[in-house]
């Protein structure tokens, strides 16, 4: 979908020169901005584009002005931007849509940095910067006074406000006070300031609302520097007896400088939160839009995942050791229990200066408490990824309102480099959505921060940075997305964030600062920018990798390079491709063929931030854990072709060969999260396998209870079709493919010693076939092998309108003619099968050519293994 509201060309600057005038400095006329959607954030003396309705922006133009540019308004009588300029004192601007620049220097006006302003309907310029004094220049081009400073005024009361705007419906000007959260109205003729009462979706927060915003309703957009929050105000023109109407709105970005402006009378796009329809072109539906939380049958925000289910996604070094991970804990059933988890509580050495060697602090210390309101803090280190990461500790914790989780805390020691797990790769990998990046500020310092949609319809406000240890013993903190712009070759305490609220968020991690500066000084902040292009979902798929793309600064292509696996024992291929995006959202569909994993990155070029990310298939895993086992093969075999069937695949094949005393198996997750899926629309499973002895197909479903039965395999490949009913528990109570978690196929050593076992497993999937079932439907042209590739034999399908006979040949690549093969019967009415034997097929790939009577022909390929 293309975003309307967002401007795709920009033009380079024009040529300018001085002209004198007045004893004022002019430039070259440029061309007025008209009212055009965009909302314009200035920081220092950078320009950025700002989407309301998403809260998404991209940098316009950088370093416009030598001094920094503030309390900024737009015109409604010449078209352009007006505002205070820093340096050289006394002196206006006018930014046009070019985004270059006309100086004005009035002698009159006052000096210091004014940073509050905006413009009046009739072409009069108000600013002023803090206290009760105000300021007039006339701006407007068709006035006798035109850039005549018109004097200082006094407000009824002083206020400490950081912008105000006027709002088109009534003429006023409106502005919110940081420190109470009051919403003031204030009329510019005789500055008489009215409290129009307490904001309540500010209610406990202080921040500095530097940009501010109107659009042709009088509704009043407020965006926080700190966090980048954009919070609405329900027309404000019709606000009596202090009922204020106010919800978030969007999540922008955050600045220590920050001012804006707008056209008051241009719309902003509104989410209708109960249609289903993405009305407001951020790519985000009713209650997944931030502006709905809260609103018609959208809830509030209330909980979060907890720390011990995250931690780390799988890559080329860690599959099979993390798939182990979560295979032990669906075979235990294992779920934290927050009720029997221990307690922090802040004791009285909390937060205070510290002696600990600088390498070693406890990590306990560097957690938070008594910050955001939580009931309870309990411990919930997930222990088990000391063995699977670079980790050589961790702590994490649960906070918690009640039973709810409000936040989470994972604490993370490292000795070599950055920890190696990032939540925003973790989630994605694991289904979850990325609606949103941009970036925070603490400290007055940027961190990037994400908001994160898990499959459970959660939202989660995500921030990772980590703290490395300098030689000098203290802290250098860096904040970026990608691992590899870590510093490398010294240890970090690694912070991964995540809370149901930014200012939970914000508080948190201004409390681990203060924490970390209890053991050192932090000496230097360095980040990175968010990526203006992201992935902000993906899924694979029968061959196929589906990318959903947020292009915040409307880039034409993306770069895509990463490693790709065809399975989980198979080398790493190197893959590289460009795609053409358009527009704020699309979507971007890779055809890799099956496949287990692909780990990539993306990028736009141009020196952005790029993206990464890890998608894969849900994991096959060698289940070895026995006593007295030993693996001597254990392959994972790709695919052959896509799958034909109108049934729920198991991708991937297993050969696997060992010898046990107990049991020696494969397992296979039905999802990469290892959280059950629902196959109850199908009755049947089948597979084809060879093997020695017993094989035990089981089903572990998601409340971690077991189903299985046993079948005898042969030594040559034959097809098994076991039905639901099939499996049974220890009671001998039968199950349906409901809530299925796990599937594994365990080989058996029935006498208790030592034996040599081997299975060969391949095309393994769940449908409701029935002997004869239709492969191939009325379409006359169509024919289709299975299986293929073929090891013993295979069986053709096609379609006939009427009983008839024919002819099948087998040819070579290079068109020999099989003789051996050479088949002929008689065809019914429907659907028909010829099964083909292998016979004396050497491995490798071979054409058919099915003819009738009346000389109707069927072709492909088939393939030996």
């Amino acid at each position: 979908m293309k975003n309307n509201y967002l401007t795709k060309t920009f033009f380079k600057s024009i040529a300018i020169f001085l002209v004198s005038f007045s004893g004022l400095t002019l430039m070259a006329q440029s061309e007025p901005f008209n009212c055009d959607y965009n909302a314009y954030l200035f920081q220092y003396n950078d320009i950025y584009a700002l989407d309301l309705a998403s809260g998404s922006s991209y940098l316009v133009a950088e370093n416009i002005t030598s001094g920094n540019v503030n309390g900024v308004g737009y015109n409604p009588t010449d078209g352009y931007l007006w505002g205070y300029l820093s340096t050289p004192s006394s002196t206006i601007v006018r930014i046009g849509k070019d985004y270059s620049v006309d100086q004005y220097t009035i002698p009159e006006l006052p000096t210091g940095n004014k940073y509050v302003g905006d413009i009046s309907p009739d072409g009069i310029y108000y600013f002023k910067a803090g206290g009760s004094s105000y300021y007039k220049v006339d701006i407007n081009p068709e006035s006798d006074t035109y850039l005549e400073y018109l004097g200082q005024f006094q407000l009824s009361q002083s206020m400490g406000i950081a912008d105000w705007a006027f709002n088109a419906a009534d003429g006023m000007l409106y502005t919110v006070e940081g420190s109470t959260r009051l919403l003031y109205k204030i009329d510019p003729e005789t500055g008489t300031v009215y409290n129009l009462g307490a904001v309540p979706i500010l209610d406990g927060l202080k921040y500095t609302f530097g940009a501010v915003y109107f659009d042709v309703d009088g509704n009043f957009y407020i965006s926080a520097n700190q966090t980048g929050s954009v919070y609405k105000i329900d027309n404000v023109q019709d606000i009596t007896l202090g009922v204020i109407q106010s919800n978030i709105f969007a999540f922008g970005p955050a600045a220590s400088s920050n001012d804006g402006a707008r056209c008051p009378t241009a719309p902003v796009p509104q989410e209708d939160c109960l249609n289903g329809i993405d009305d407001d072109g951020d790519g985000l539906v009713d209650c997944d839009d931030p502006s709905c939380s809260g609103v018609a049958a959208c809830p509030v925000i209330v909980t979060t995942s907890s720390a011990n289910k995250g931690g780390l996604e799988s890559n080329d070094r860690l599959a099979n050791l993390i798939s182990k991970r979560n295979f032990n804990r669906a075979k235990t059933n294992y779920v934290f229990d927050k009720t029997k988890a221990k307690k922090l509580v802040k004791n009285a050495f909390y937060g205070l200066s510290s002696k600990n060697d600088v390498n070693n602090i406890p990590l306990n210390s560097l957690v938070p408490l008594g910050v955001v309101g939580e009931t309870s803090t309990i411990e919930s280190s997930p222990s088990d990824l000391l063995d699977l990461t670079n980790a050589s500790d961790i702590y994490s914790v649960d906070y918690l309102n009640g039973t709810e989780n409000l936040g989470s805390l994972m604490v993370i020691k490292t000795d070599n480099k950055v920890y190696e797990h990032s939540k925003f790769i973790c989630d994605r990998f694991l289904g979850a959505q990325l609606l949103s990046v941009s970036n925070i500020q603490l400290r007055e310092k940027d961190f990037i921060k994400s908001i994160i949609k898990q499959p459970d319809g959660s939202l989660e406000f995500a921030l990772t940075f980590s703290a490395r240890v300098n030689t000098a013993g203290n802290f250098t903190v860096e904040s970026h997305w990608n691992i590899d712009a870590y510093t490398n070759d010294t240890s970090f305490y690694n912070f991964q964030i995540w809370s149901n609220s930014v200012d939970d968020l914000l508080l948190l991690a201004d409390e681990i600062l203060d924490l970390l500066e209890a053991n050192s000084e932090i000496s230097e902040y360095t980040g990175s920018t968010p990526p203006p292009v992201f992935v902000k979902s993906a899924s694979y798929k029968n061959g196929e990798v589906l990318l959903n793309i947020v292009n915040n600064n409307n880039s034409e292509s993306i770069n895509l390079e990463g490693g790709l696996k065809l399975t989980e024992t198979s080398d790493t291929e190197v893959l590289g491709v460009s795609a053409d995006i358009d527009g704020y959202l699309d979507s971007v569909a890779l055809k890799t063929g099956t496949l287990f994993d692909l780990g990539f990155r993306i990028s736009t070029g141009a020196g952005a931030t790029p993206d990464d990310l890890f998608v894969a298939d849900a994991p096959w895993g060698l289940d070895d854990s026995a006593d007295g086992t030993t693996v001597s093969t254990y392959e994972v075999l790709p695919a052959e072709g896509p799958y034909v069937g109108d049934g729920y695949p198991i991708e991937r094949n297993i050969k696997l060969g060992g010898t046990t005393s107990n049991y020696l198996g494969v397992y296979r997750a039905l999802n990469p999260r290892f959280t059950a899926v629902d196959l109850s629309d199908y009755s049947k499973i089948s597979f084809e396998a060879k093997g020695t002895s017993n094989l035990d197909v089981q089903l572990i479903k998601g409340n971690g209870s077991i189903y299985k039965t046993t079948i005898t395999l042969d030594s040559e490949l034959k097809v098994y079709t076991l039905s639901k009913d099939d499996f049974t528990n220890e009671s001998g109570e039968a199950t349906d493919f409901s809530d299925i978690k796990v599937l594994s196929f365990n080989l058996i050593a029935e006498n208790g010693y030592a034996e040599e076992k081997s299975m060969e497993l391949q095309n393994v999937d769940f449908h409701n076939r029935e002997p004869g079932q239709e492969f191939v439907d009325t379409d006359l042209n169509k024919s289709v092998v299975y299986p293929n590739p073929m090891v013993e034999s295979t069986s053709l399908y096609f379609y006939e309108e009427d009983a008839d006979t024919y002819e099948l040949d087998l040819y070579s690549l290079s068109g020999r003619l099989i003789g051996s093969h050479h088949m002929e019967g008689e065809s019914i009415a429907g659907q028909n099968e010829i099964i083909v034997q292998r016979k004396d097929l050497a491995p490798g790939l071979y054409l058919y050519k099915l003819q009738n009577s009346k000389e109707k022909t069927w072709s492909g390929r088939l393939l030996v293994r």
